[in-house]
């Protein structure tokens, strides 16, 4: 008979009722759930934490700093897939795309040609600022006038595969209203890129309001680990 230890058991119900809430608010915007995926960012959290996952079947790993993942990535199996959605430093490029198969915040072409330089093929989001003007809740990302442009240019780049965009919801402010602009933003680019067509939007604390908006991807973390 298997035992379970306190943390497998917090992990697991923690897991459940996260995708139980993914279920009903796909259902409420007339999605299927099975249409997103879920991405259990782990930074902060031990190893331990993530084997858990691995072995509740989790699949899809985020992380925002380079020096965790490289950590975390080798204890699992080839079959996880790594996400990196921290602010991208150039220097730390190289060893981020040694570990992390999605790049969810490329928002300069000088990092996006620095990536396709390496030449390992990497799935990348374009990641969106919703902040506005006030550069006190700045969190990264290309202003919205110049998405296009921006995407015109790295899919010039034969190494990168452009899945969509990514944005973090502004601070203060009503999530629902942010992802409504990014949504809108994700048509206008996939009636000119059919092929750009992801969305990588919602956190622990607004991924139902996401899911509303036509999030494909989402980031959550403490929901399921708990907050440190």
């Amino acid at each position: 008979m298997n035992s379970f230890t306190a943390r497998e058991v917090e992990i697991a119900a923690n897991l459940a009722a996260v995708a139980r809430r993914i279920s009903n608010a796909a259902e409420i915007c007339g999605r299927k759930a099975e249409e997103i995926t879920l991405i259990v960012v782990t930074k902060t959290y031990p190893v331990s934490d993530v084997k858990i996952l691995y072995d509740l079947g989790v699949r899809n790993f985020g992380e925002n700093r380079d020096q965790e993942g490289a950590i975390k990535a080798p204890a699992l199996p080839n079959d996880a897939i790594w996400h990196f959605q921290g602010q991208i430093q150039s220097n730390k490029m190289k060893s981020i795309a040694s570990w992390a198969q999605v790049i969810h915040s490329i928002d300069d072409l000088s990092h996006a040609k620095k990536l396709d330089s390496l030449s390992l093929e990497k799935e990348i989001f374009i990641q969106v600022s919703l902040d506005g003007t006030t550069n006190s809740e700045v969190r990264g990302g290309v202003e919205i006038d110049q998405v296009s442009g921006l995407i015109s240019e790295v899919l010039k780049l034969p190494n990168l595969n452009i899945l969509g965009l990514m944005a973090v919801a502004p601070l203060a402010r009503q999530p629902v209203l942010a992802f409504e602009k990014l949504a809108k933003l994700a048509d206008q680019i996939r009636r000119a890129h059919p092929d750009i067509s992801k969305v990588s939007a919602g956190m622990s604390n607004d991924f139902e309001e996401a899911i509303g908006q036509g999030a494909t991807h989402i980031r959550i973390g403490s929901q399921i680990l708990g907050v440190r």
